[in-house]
Order: C-alpha cells, then structure tokens, then sequence
C-alpha cells in the first residue's frame, strides 16, 4: 500500500487486519505516519520483516520508506 502523507486512516487498517494477508508492503513518504501505522500493525498481529530507504527525489531531504511486514505465526 502506497497511503498518502496522512498515513493510512483506521478503517484502511483495520480491513488489512481482518483480511489478514500474509505480508503487507507499506511504502510511506512520512516517517511519522509510518511508524504509527507500523505500531498499529505490529499490535494486531504484523512484524517488520525488511526496511529500506529509496531517494526518489534527488537533492531533497524526501525519502521514501518500503517496509514488508509479515503476519507472525498464530
């Protein structure tokens, strides 16, 4: 999922919950909104598994976060 910088709104989160994927890209251009949201995933049954940093706008402090989660074993 791609949220805008808001993050992902609850009702987006509580369906990836209850549709329980098996892993959850989570590509974020605000570290704030990421870690609320990861925070939130990882209480609901989600690990961070990978995290990687891409400049994808060059001579900016922006960078884009790419987090794979994946659901812990039950």
């Amino acid at each position: 999922m791609d949220p805008p910088r808001k993050g992902c709104d609850p009702v987006c989160l509580d369906t990836i919950v209850k549709m329980a994927p098996k892993r959850v890209v989570y590509v974020s251009c605000d570290s704030a909104t990421l870690a609320r949201d990861l925070k939130y995933l990882g209480e609901r049954g989600y690990a961070v598994k990978k995290v990687r940093g891409c400049d994808m706008f060059g001579q900016t402090g922006h960078v884009e976060t790419v987090c794979l989660l994946s659901r812990k074993a039950q």
